[in-house]
């Protein structure tokens, strides 16, 4: 077979670097493309194997063996030249022209299909700058000394330590940010930080003698980012060299965020301070949170393949990570594509899952950004091919592998497999119970907090304890009353003695009327005064505990409306106002047990559902549940009340037991609720939302 395989010479412009060494201390290379500024690495028998180019493979094979400690057979040397046909990197033959013709005539960019493959993620180079950055070297020289390095080190230490000291003005400050000036102003220092951020990589690779071959705008889903083709990097044989150009980037942000971090600890409030207030939040959240991350191909995965010395380490590890998953589930006997370590090799495996894992939430979250970028019908069509093309063709490709080789299952791993997949089928139709959370405050039932009707002085006040139901709690004596009542008993007298009067004269009969008429005022004058007289004593409504007198009140003390002065709890009844999320309320029915576990305390009580809400809560009564006060439920300000931001139901639990302290205890709330099968549960999820997005 490999005396058949055609071995065209290579192409005459392609170019070999030395690249040091691999971490077994064996020489490697570096194949350059200058066509498409890519480069290939190539371990001793691969360079073995171009010193001896074009041969036959059996003919290399043997020169190899006889010249080298090497031992290689022909079919490694075929296995290569496949390799370099593949990315044409020598003389195309009859096939590869035919391949390359076809490819000509296709439309590229210019057809849909392009777009539609490629509308994610799409590269657009704007200028070549190595001239310019070259001259720009003598200038920023001195930025990559030590002391340069310590000074930034040292001013960033100290802005944190100032922002620390200063924490609530800096969060209210970064609050204020989400408004629409404050949107335009954080754009603004996107766009500043990251054109550093490329400079960055742009001067480190110049530094080093890399040619920067192009610098550009990138649109990942539509939205630009700059970027900078260090590409040729991998001419360095120094693989810490390699890492300080894929560090340079993420360093100059983090500088870049705390020499605006000290600016702004160290600034008036104004402009200026505002500015810096951008590039310090742009910096420090992007740089570690983005850039950071080695999942994707940004510089946190060219900063830890450079650690490693570990090139390609996303398609290594899933080569890796696809032979142990078809050996772990399937029982395949597939071999490892290269030689590892036990360690190396789950090590890879682990990354490659991970990988897997947290490209499909972040695919997943850019399907549905997509869809809510454009209007829906194309919002739609582009979610469903970005779904398809990013997450469910590489999924397919596998899948696709296991049917074609689903002989190779052996009978055993087969009905393991079957069984698995039923059992799991299983658990998700099987109603399971489920449990409601919520955030909720313990309070006893029944209070009655005392005020004095109006502005009046104290006659009698029940001293702070056990009080029986009708006991008086505390009375008032209003003096202006007694004024009012003695006045309206004096004119109801006159006006009594004069009707007699009256009595015995013929003509008196309009002055009676208007007398009896007055004296009706009167009499109801008496009975509105007598009313406001019963308000004067309050007494208990139920058996309680009279608590939170205030020991400086006593009989002859005036006392306003609007100050409380005691209150009356019954503290063997305790209740518990819970709030839930909508979605969950449904689960929920009244008589269900629950178990409320009160902040900072270990262990919790036990309570029963005693009613739910119909409608959503408006406004939130306890304070303590929301966020700015340590709770967990986020507020707006509405009307002088707080109002939840989120669509919340209140639940009312009802104690099985008192607790032993008298004042209200916030905490959280775990509800039984009815029993639900997750898959059902999950078809009513997806078609509720199938309806609420119908509409057009």
């Amino acid at each position: 077979m490999q005396q058949a395989l055609e071995l065209n010479a290579l192409r005459e412009d392609l170019r070999l670097y030395e690249s040091g060494s691999d971490s077994e201390g064996a020489p490697i290379w570096a194949i350059q493309d200058p066509v498409t500024n890519r480069f290939y690495r190539i371990g001793w028998l691969e360079y073995e194997c171009l010193l001896r180019w074009p041969n036959e493979p059996q003919q290399i094979a043997d020169e190899i063996n006889a010249t080298t400690p090497l031992r290689v057979d022909a079919e490694q040397v075929a296995d290569f030249a496949q390799f370099l046909e593949m990315h044409q990197l020598i003389r195309p033959t009859q096939r590869t022209r035919e391949r390359m013709l076809k490819q000509a005539h296709e439309p590229g960019w210019r057809h849909w299909k392009w777009w539609l493959q490629n509308y994610l993620f799409v590269r657009v180079p704007i200028l070549r700058p190595q001239r310019w950055l070259q001259a720009a070297m003598p200038l920023v020289s001195p930025l990559f000394t030590f002391w340069a390095f310590a000074l930034v080190v040292m001013a960033s230490c100290l802005g944190i330590v100032l922002v620390a000291r200063q924490w609530d003005t800096f969060t209210h400050a970064v609050t204020d940010m989400l408004t629409p000036a404050g949107m335009l102003g954080f754009v603004i220092a996107l766009i500043v930080s990251k054109t550093l951020h490329e400079l960055g990589h742009a001067f480190v690779a110049t530094r080093y003698g890399v040619r920067v071959a192009h610098m550009g705008v990138a649109f990942l889903v539509m939205w630009p980012m700059l970027y900078t083709d260090t590409g040729e990097s991998w001419r360095l044989k120094s693989h810490r060299q390699r890492l300080a150009i894929s560090a340079a980037g993420v360093t100059t942000e983090l500088a870049l965020a705390g020499l605006a971090t000290l600016a702004w600890a160290l600034l008036d409030d104004g402009t200026l301070r505002q500015a810096m207030l951008y590039l310090a939040t742009t910096g420090w959240v992007l740089s570690l949170a983005l850039n950071v991350s080695p999942f994707m191909r940004f510089d946190g995965y060219f900063i830890l393949s450079d650690i490693l010395d570990f090139p390609n380490l996303h398609e290594r590890a899933g080569a890796a990570a696809r032979v142990w998953v078809r050996r772990a589930l399937l029982g395949f006997e597939d071999a490892y594509l290269e030689e590892y370590s036990t360690r190396q090799r789950r090590a890879l495996v682990a990354f490659a899952l991970v990988t897997w894992l947290y490209r499909f939430i972040v695919f997943l979250g850019i399907a549905v950004m997509v869809y809510l970028l454009f209007f829906k019908l194309l919002g739609i069509f582009l979610m469903v091919v970005e779904v398809i093309w990013f997450i469910g063709r590489p999924i397919w490709s596998e899948v696709s592998v296991w049917l074609k080789r689903r002989q190779e299952i052996k009978p055993s791993r087969r009905f393991m497999l079957l069984a698995f997949f039923a059992g799991l089928l299983l658990l998700l139709t099987i109603p399971w119970k489920v449990e409601v959370q919520g955030v909720g405050v313990a309070h006893p039932q029944r209070v009655q907090t005392v005020y004095a009707p109006f502005p009046a002085q104290m006659q009698s006040l029940h001293a702070s304890g056990a009080i029986e139901q009708g006991a008086v709690l505390v009375s008032f004596t209003e003096p202006e009353l007694f004024a009012r009542s003695s006045r309206s008993d004096a004119t109801l007298y006159a006006l009594n003695k004069r009707l007699d009067g009256l009595m015995a004269e013929a003509e008196g009969s309009d002055a009676r009327l208007s007398i009896r008429s007055r004296m009706q005022e009167q009499l109801t004058e008496l009975a509105s005064i007598e009313e406001e007289r019963g308000r004067l004593a309050i007494i208990a409504n139920f058996p309680g505990l009279w608590l939170d007198v205030d020991p400086y009140l006593s009989a002859g003390a005036w006392v306003n409306s609007r100050e409380p002065v005691g209150v009356l709890v019954d503290p063997q009844s305790w209740v518990i106002d819970a709030y839930v999320e909508q979605r969950v309320v449904e689960r929920l029915e009244v008589g269900r047990p629950a178990r409320f576990y009160i902040d900072n305390q270990m262990g919790y009580v036990s309570a029963v559902v005693d009613s739910i809400d119909s409608t959503q809560s408006r406004y939130l009564p306890f304070n303590m549940l929301a966020t700015r006060h340590g709770g967990s439920i986020a507020v707006v300000e509405a009307e002088e009340q707080t109002k939840p931001s989120e669509a919340l139901y209140r639940v009312r639990l009802r104690l099985n037991e008192p607790l032993p302290v008298l004042q209200e205890q916030r905490g959280r709330v775990y509800i039984e609720g009815a029993r639900r099968s997750m898959l059902v549960e999950a078809g009513k999820s997806l078609m509720a939302i199938l309806i609420r997005e119908s509409g057009f």
